[in-house]
């Protein structure tokens, strides 16, 4: 149904905007440039050549979420900043760029031999894994999923092939994580350790120096589906490992504040991993053959077990290759930790970043017209007659007479007007009001007096669903509800009775 709506009161401005953004006609400006129907899309295709770009450089010490990784010499770090990748001694200094551009590039991993970074990107328009030489040559994509896409690599012992976390979208939420190994030379890949369900996540995979286990994380929250109010303090994630000869999972720990980002020790004896202590994100080392765990660093930045951890709850780090530190990002900076004496120092970086940025596309919309046609409508009642529609519209309520009336709006209040019921004669019109700071009321209005005000039935503030006039018209019937629906909590619902 569309009716013409002029404007003449303030509405919330919540749902001003939905009406508007579903009736107005858009302006399109004209394009810049179009690809052919069937050209694949590519992250730094031609587009790039076309279309209005701004040049952005910048110089900075510190940089936000950073995945990072130490070579097997020990000599260099490789991480990650806004994108883009980079290498620079593991003393710190300057770093050089390995890989920059529109592509988002992202979780470097160095081969056991050094000479090659794997890493995710999404240069051919999804996020695949990618291999390149240490000096960032010769990049070649690996992977080729244009939907089960796939993030967090690390390589085999042997260096010919490659563990991966593939995602899997589901109908609801953002679907879950899959551990998968590829052949350093592409391919479709083998699955290794299959989803539980479609809402919990399971990623980063890291593997053990002989190659037999792969460790991931995993959430196990209660209840078999992604929850939006978990606590981290109880038990979201687990790290599980894969055992390849026998092809069967255990768990290897979790608990209190749970555990994520498992990273094997070259002697293959440790785990450093991250856990939820009270409002802090820990670094944690687990002696494997003992399963004795201590905290070992206290300041990182906050994981995100309790989100849609798609790339990981915490950024990618790594032992030094002998055993004795741990890199790792924290709070803008890359630390290193010495695992004996728990003493701490920040290695020292400078990148010189540089982005192109492309001009938004953008619309002529005008966010509050005179007129404008309406395309939703909700809670249509029809008179006991049949003479009549009422429906909410724009928070209010309108009366329309069958079959080609013209709508006309019968509520003019500050308060939003739903789910209206008719008595059984069709005199009276009963219905729930809300506003954001007086909260709800039952109102009825009279459907005979031309102008009549609608008067208010109810005395308690609260929230009122679903009224409804008994047969003989002399009561009505309605829900009222309390509680914190925020973040999971439910409605306490309570019958109501009204008698007239």
């Amino acid at each position: 149904m569309h009716f013409l709506y002029r404007s003449f009161s303030v509405f919330g401005s919540l749902f001003l905007i939905l009406f508007v953004a579903g009736g107005c006609a858009a302006q399109q400006p004209a394009a810049v440039w179009s690809p052919d129907e069937d050209a694949e899309w590519i992250v730094e295709g031609e587009q790039w050549d076309h279309w209005p770009v701004t040049d952005i450089s910048f110089t900075t010490d510190e940089g936000t979420w950073m995945n990072l990784d130490v070579s097997p010499d020990g000599e260099h770090i490789v991480f990650d900043l806004l994108g883009n990748i980079y290498i620079m001694p593991v003393s710190g200094g300057e770093a050089t760029a390995l890989r920059e551009g529109p592509a988002y590039e992202i979780q470097p991993r160095f081969s056991p031999d050094g000479r090659h970074i794997s890493f995710t990107s999404d240069h051919g328009g999804g996020d695949n894994i990618w291999i390149m030489r240490r000096d960032g040559s010769d990049a070649k994509q690996i992977t080729s999923e244009d939907f089960r896409l796939l993030n967090n690599a690390v390589w085999m012992p042997d260096g010919d092939f490659i563990i991966a976390r593939k995602h899997f979208t589901s109908t609801r939420s953002l679907g879950a994580g899959e551990i998968w190994m590829f052949h350093r030379t592409g391919g479709s890949g083998i699955q290794l350790v299959s989803r539980p369900n479609d809402q919990q996540d399971m990623g980063q995979p890291f593997v053990s120096p002989d190659g037999r286990f792969i460790y991931y994380s995993q959430d196990v929250y209660p209840g078999g589906m992604f929850q939006y109010n978990k606590d981290p303090n109880s038990q979201i994630y687990v790290v599980n490992r894969y055992d390849t000869e026998k092809g069967e999972t255990s768990r290897v720990t979790g608990g209190a504040g749970g555990a994520i980002s498992p990273t094997i020790s070259p002697d293959g004896e440790y785990m450093a991993f991250v856990r939820r202590v009270r409002t802090k994100s820990v670094l944690f080392i687990r002696e494997l053959d003992t399963g004795r765990e201590w905290p070992v660093y206290d300041n990182l930045s906050r994981d995100q077990q309790e989100a849609w951890a798609i790339f990981g709850p915490y950024t990618n780090f790594n032992w030094t290759p002998d055993g004795d530190h741990l890199i790792f990002w924290s709070k803008g900076k890359i630390n290193k930790l010495n695992v004996a004496s728990l003493e701490t120092e920040e290695i020292p970086f400078t990148v010189n970043v540089r982005h192109k940025a492309a001009e938004a596309v953008r619309y002529e919309v005008d966010p509050a017209p005179d007129e404008f046609n309406i395309n939703v409508i909700r809670h249509a009642v029809t008179s006991p007659d049949g003479n009549l529609l009422v429906f909410s519209a724009l928070g209010s309520l309108w009366k329309k007479e069958l079959p080609n009336g013209t709508p006309e709006r019968i509520t003019n209040t500050d308060h939003f007007a739903f789910e209206p019921s008719f008595s059984p004669d069709g005199s009276r019109l009963v219905y729930v009001t809300w506003s954001d700071v007086e909260l709800g009321t039952i109102s009825v209005l009279n459907m005979n007096r031309a102008g009549s005000q609608p008067q208010v039935i109810t005395e308690q503030k609260g929230i009122y669903r679903e009224p409804s006039f008994s047969p003989d018209g002399q009561t009505i019937v309605f829900r009222r509800e309390s509680g914190n629906n925020h973040q999971g909590h439910s409605w306490t619902q309570h019958p109501g009775i009204y008698t007239m």
